[in-house]
């Protein structure tokens, strides 16, 4: 895994995920990890490097199919979704992701159309450190955290379609107190 600067990345891709450079602590840039499967590649990227009660975070996964291969988007089927499934975390209150537009795909064979991605797209999976007693315990247990999970997938080609995938990531925080003022 190699890792990146986000700004690099947006620049890279001509997309970023959803602000997360303006979002990260001043003179903060977030790391980014590259993944490649024989799918796509994937540039993860958390935009913080620490974590407090009440803190919003947010986690973006730049998803580069390969030439011909697509994935599953949500809608009106039920092919797999490309999906960010999140370790569970006492203190992390984790909402839907957000999924960009996505494109029409027809099967011929099947004459059957559902809604892929085959070009590059970014999701964005938004996190709230919860700021109840229970959180706060959790977080003051450790100078650091974890988050991490994994980005679940199923690609296909115009021919074949290939088994579930699961790409992991994982990113350490530091744990910093809310200022009091």
């Amino acid at each position: 895994m190699k890792h990146l600067n986000l700004a690099l990345v947006c620049v890279g891709f001509g997309v970023c995920g959803a602000g997360l450079e303006a979002q990260a602590p001043a003179g903060v840039r977030p790391a980014a990890v590259l993944t490649t499967t024989m799918h796509l590649s994937v540039i993860t990227s958390l935009n913080a490097a620490d974590v407090a009660p009440g803190r919003r975070l947010a986690l973006a996964f730049v998803v580069t199919p390969k030439k011909a291969m697509h994935v599953y988007a949500p809608g009106k089927h039920d092919y797999q979704v490309i999906a960010v499934k999140l370790d569970p975390q006492p203190w992390l209150k984790v909402p839907p992701t957000s999924y960009p537009p996505s494109e029409i795909y027809h099967f011929k064979e099947l004459n059957e159309k559902v809604e892929t991605y085959g070009k590059p797209f970014t999701l964005v999976q938004n996190l709230t450190v919860l700021a109840t007693p229970e959180a706060k315990k959790a977080l003051a247990a450790s100078p650091t955290a974890k988050v991490s999970g994994r980005l679940e997938y199923q690609a296909c080609d115009e021919t074949v379609c290939y088994a579930p995938t699961k790409v992991p990531f994982g990113f350490t925080v530091n744990v910093k107190e809310l200022d009091k003022q």
